[in-house]
């Protein structure tokens, strides 16, 4: 959308195949049945949780997950519960949470008889019914006709059959349709995706004009050549589709491959190295670390956020639901309704400041430094919008009603935090791939053929989704001094042409005592259990009494004070006040006690380490009592 309004081209309707389907489908429906559409259940979870319980079926929340993508998979592929059992069998599927196929055929059953009776619809039924309606109803459908003419389909790799077959009623056998899509990044099979529609086009478009996009203008040379490499080792039958790619860009930093001794310590090096290049001027908002699981992001958050570093979760709560989002954008309404005028960037901004929001970051983090983080997003994209032309605070309010109804959120410029699914579409500066060892990548339940290379494709996405700078890593073991049992992905060891590459400091052959300690898990004032990434660091809840040495504390702020005048940076990115108080209460004496603090990497024990140990010197007093 903003690239349309860059064209100055209007009228263009930019949306998910859900998100139109469900703005015909709310249009059309008192006409084509009456009254008005059955309400939109969002989450699945608890329909299934009542089917499963008809049933007498065991399950719990993970279980509850897997049975709700497998109905998702029944019904994007137009399954019948009848059918359901053949299909999945003929597919490969896996028992869903222990259940077999006849099982799970009864559970879709009982799941749509739980829809029926509280009156409520589910996201597949949007595009189901939609394709009732206008197979149904020739006036309407001929309506909808008659005003999209002409279609463009991203992604169509990605293509579900129940989205072909509603694409095939918006076209009414017109020829007036342009696909763009790409086998190899095709990763959404295990959710009903077929790249056969692609793949078979010119069979089903005898008269289409076929183009073959080869230039890369996104990565460096470095890069798209480890992408290629990594195809290039499928197997022949996978790389039939396939096309070489060929870097447009300037040379860049070759990619590098990085082995840690365990999960932390990955975490560790990893936010030290973003630390760095935010320090040296890189921009936080061009910089994404990609995981295969989203388990994998709380060690990164933790050490994120003990460094200050602004960053943002993808695929975490929708952002158009947060509660201060809801409270801005109620600001924002009422004020373009006043009539206030101006510069799109500064009105909004003017707006947001009304309701909390402000120029610089909270030095604190937790809940108010993401409320900030929410608030600083729409900001950010006021200024985007107006570089592309818009300038009213009328229509702002309606993009961002719009990206509402498409769950299209806006980003306040900070490291992302993405599964590798979730980037898909997405770019940055500088990409960091984490967990790369077997059984995470490809992920232990791959057992096909198939499914592994649905995971190759996947690490390609991830490759390609970098301009400049990709660093890929793995850990030897998952917990802090446990067994090193894991191995670099295979995918790894292909693509970098080695077994072995350089291990990180703590690795194998290196002193353990270097690596950070991990994070608390008790408070040490009231025995509560710890949450959130700075009561862990400091350990003790924020509402219990601080037994830091006070006067150490302030000291260390002094010398932080001057020290950020000197660099010209914010305070907090030298080091945070938790960071500080955790030093006043561990009164480290050496580089060694000091770097097990989190909050203090390698990069900032070196930085400041001499200084910080001199401010304790200066304040040492008695020893505390655990001493």
């Amino acid at each position: 959308r903003t690239r349309l309004h860059g064209l100055g081209i209007a009228g263009v309707q930019a949306r998910t195949f859900h998100a139109a389907a469900l703005r015909q489908l709310q249009y059309f429906w008192p006409k084509a049945v009456g009254g008005a559409l059955p309400p939109l259940a969002e989450h699945k979870a608890p329909l299934v949780g009542e089917a499963a319980g008809r049933l007498r079926l065991q399950a719990d929340r993970s279980a509850v997950r897997d049975l709700s993508a497998e109905i998702e998979w029944a019904k994007v592929n137009l399954l019948s519960p009848e059918q359901y059992p053949a299909a999945a069998a003929s597919a490969g599927r896996r028992d869903a949470a222990g259940h077999g196929p006849t099982t799970v055929s009864r559970l879709i059953q009982a799941y749509e008889d739980v829809k029926t009776a509280r009156g409520v619809i589910d996201f597949e039924d949007v595009l189901l019914l939609m394709i009732g309606v206008l197979q149904e109803n020739p006036q309407i459908a001929g309506a909808v006709r008659d005003q999209y003419r002409h279609f463009v389909v991203d992604e169509y790799q990605d293509v579900s059959p129940v989205q072909q077959m509603l694409l095939g009623e918006w076209l009414g056998g017109r020829e007036d349709v342009c696909v763009v899509g790409d086998p190899s990044q095709t990763i959404y099979s295990f959710a009903g995706a077929d790249p056969h529609f692609l793949l078979d086009f010119r069979r089903a478009h005898p008269q289409a004009r076929l183009l073959t996009l080869v230039r890369d203008y996104r990565s460096t040379p470095q890069i798209v050549a480890l992408a290629n490499k990594l195809l290039d080792a499928a197997p022949a039958a996978a790389r039939t589709s396939r096309v070489e790619l060929v870097a447009q860009r300037p040379p860049g930093p070759e990619p590098e491959a990085t082995g840690y001794p365990d999960d932390v310590a990955e975490a560790v090096g990893v936010a030290d190295r973003i630390a760095s290049l935010v320090a040296t001027g890189g921009a936080a908002g061009e910089i994404a670390v990609l995981y295969r699981t989203n388990a994998q992001s709380g060690p990164l958050e933790a050490e994120l956020s003990a460094r200050g570093i602004a960053y943002q979760v993808r695929g975490g709560e929708r952002f158009f639901a947060r509660a201060e989002v809801r409270r801005a954008v109620m600001l924002l309404r009422g004020a373009a309704r006043a009539g206030t005028a101006g510069d799109l960037g500064p009105t909004v901004r003017d707006v947001l400041a009304s309701g909390g929001w402000t120029s610089t970051p909270p030095s604190t983090t937790g809940a108010v430094r993401d409320q900030w983080e929410s608030l600083q997003a729409l900001a950010v994209l006021a200024d985007e919008l107006q570089a592309a032309g818009m300038t009213t605070l009328g229509d702002f309010v309606a993009e961002l009603d719009v990206r509402a109804a498409a769950a299209h959120a806006p980003t306040a410029g900070g490291v992302t935090l993405s599964s590798l699914h979730a980037a898909k579409g997405l770019e940055w500066d500088t990409v960091f791939i984490v967990g790369l060892s077997e059984g995470l990548m490809p992920i232990t339940f791959a057992e096909t053929p198939e499914a592994i290379e649905e995971e190759r494709r996947l690490l390609y996405v991830g490759i390609t989704r970098a301009r400049q700078r990709l660093l890929l890593s793995w850990t030897t073991s998952r917990a802090a001094g446990g067994r090193a049992t894991r191995n670099p992905s295979r995918f790894l060891q292909v693509a970098t042409g080695r077994r072995t590459v350089r291990p990180a400091p703590g690795a194998a052959g290196q002193p353990r005592q270097t690596q950070k300690s991990t994070l608390h898990t008790i408070c040490r004032g009231c025995g509560a259990a710890l949450t959130g990434a700075v009561a862990r660091k400091l350990g003790r809840c924020p509402s219990c009494p601080a037994d830091y040495d006070e006067e150490l504390f302030e000291a260390l702020r002094q010398w932080r004070a001057g020290l950020a005048r000197e660099l010209k940076k914010p305070a907090y990115v030298i080091l945070t006040d938790s960071t500080l108080e955790a030093i006043a209460f561990e009164k480290p004496t050496d580089s060694l006690s000091l770097m097990r603090i989190n909050g203090i990497g390698r990069a900032k024990a070196t930085s400041y380490g001499k200084d910080v140990l001199a401010v304790v010197a200066s304040c040492r007093g008695p020893r505390r009592p655990s001493e």
